[in-house]
């Protein structure tokens, strides 16, 4: 075991998805901090996400801390912003020199720090790893499986994830089962949420509507399936209202194909800009239904009892499938109305939050980093001295 003076660790955010995750274990970390542990965490945005819709208003929303640091990298290819990304990251930790970087999720900046850290010998901790669609034309399956085989500390939020990590040959002594984080900051928020006037804002009554987010490059990069997927949402909201956050990615390609027309035609479709976090988990939690590509919406739509149409051909969330609300349906037209309407009619699905989604998850990944630099409280003497 090792024992530090002073612990320096390094938190990644990068996209909208990162800080839900990130933002629970910063406040485990300043909780230790604040009461004498030796621990200096600096919170890092890659800026991938770089507008206010998809980043800075989550900042307010959760309680984040402003990043200590913001690289500003912007949008690109996969390879050019995993490219500036690393460049950036490197002269951080160069500089910085820290002893744990911790990075969440899946996306181009979860891999381009985390090669970064590997390279240079630094401790890694990847939050959510072991998630698996089997699906390799996914960037996001590709970011997580590397960044997984890299870290350092695997920490997992289900005993399926355990497996696949298993399955790849990856060390007993690196997986680490501490439950979702993404669910405490979830239970966190989910009473400020309900003070939200949202539905208000949009005229919505009780539960009596759905919310659709769309975002994957597979659903909206292709006009055919963006289509048939919208085709969909025009019978479903001649029987209920739909709320259409749309993302900035989404917006572009209803511009390029042409699908602007469509959308003025379902009367009852709402379409809205990106919401803030309390908004958005206030309008979840009412919905009768829950249309997303989204992953962290399946888990969410788990815990909330809210059913939930995955828009994809699978999950790397199956526990959600198993144990939740989740029906992965994928992107036909018939099959999406037809999901709908049983929902819709009153067909319900039993539920429970899968173990250790329980609102403690940031709490024992914290302490599983402290007793790797002996900050526990059985070596409280030696950091002391």
């Amino acid at each position: 075991m090792e024992v530090k003076t002073t612990v320096k660790v390094i938190s990644v955010v990068g996209a909208r998805p990162n800080f839900m995750k990130i933002a629970p274990i910063v406040a485990e970390l300043e909780r230790h901090r604040s009461r004498g542990l030796p621990i200096e965490n600096l919170l890092v945005h890659t800026g991938q996400h770089y507008d206010e819709e998809l980043s800075a208003v989550f900042f307010n929303d959760l309680g984040l801390p402003q990043p200590d640091i913001y690289l500003g990298v912007g949008s690109g290819t996969h390879a050019e912003q995993t490219g500036k990304v690393m460049i950036e990251f490197e002269r951080v930790c160069l500089q910085k020199r820290p002893d744990l970087v911790i990075v969440v999720g899946d996306v181009n900046s979860t891999l381009a720090c985390a090669l970064v850290a590997a390279k240079q010998c630094t401790l890694l901790a990847h939050v959510e790893a072991g998630l698996r669609s089997f699906d390799r034309t996914m960037p996001e399956e590709i970011n997580r499986m590397l960044t997984d085989h890299l870290a350092d500390f695997l920490f997992t939020h289900s005993e399926e994830a355990n497996e696949n990590l298993r399955r790849e040959g990856i060390e007993e002594s690196r997986i680490y089962f501490v439950g979702n984080v993404m669910i405490d900051t979830l239970l966190r928020h989910k009473a400020r949420a309900e003070a939200s006037q949202i539905r208000a804002k949009f005229g919505l009554v009780g539960r009596e509507y759905g919310l659709l987010t769309l975002h994957r490059p597979s659903n909206v990069d292709y006009e055919i399936t963006f289509r048939s997927i919208l085709n969909a949402i025009a019978v479903l909201q001649n029987r209920i209202p739909v709320v259409f956050p749309i993302h900035p990615r989404t917006r572009k390609k209803i511009a390029e194909f042409g699908l602007q027309e469509l959308l003025e035609q379902m009367v009852n479709l709402i379409v809205t800009d990106p919401l803030g976090y309390l908004d958005f988990l206030h309008l979840m939690s009412h919905a009768k239904l829950v249309l997303t590509d989204s992953g962290g919406i399946q888990e969410e739509t788990t815990v909330l009892g809210v059913p939930c149409l995955t828009l994809r051909e699978n999950t790397e969330r199956m526990i959600t499938v198993k144990k939740g609300t989740n029906v992965v349906v994928g992107t036909e037209t018939d099959r999406i109305i037809e999901e709908c309407f049983k929902i819709l009619d009153g067909a319900t699905r039993e539920s429970c939050p899968p173990p250790l989604w329980d609102g403690k998850a940031a709490y024992r990944l914290v302490n599983v980093i402290l007793d790797r630099f002996g900050l526990n409280e059985d070596t409280k003497g030696a950091w002391l001295t």
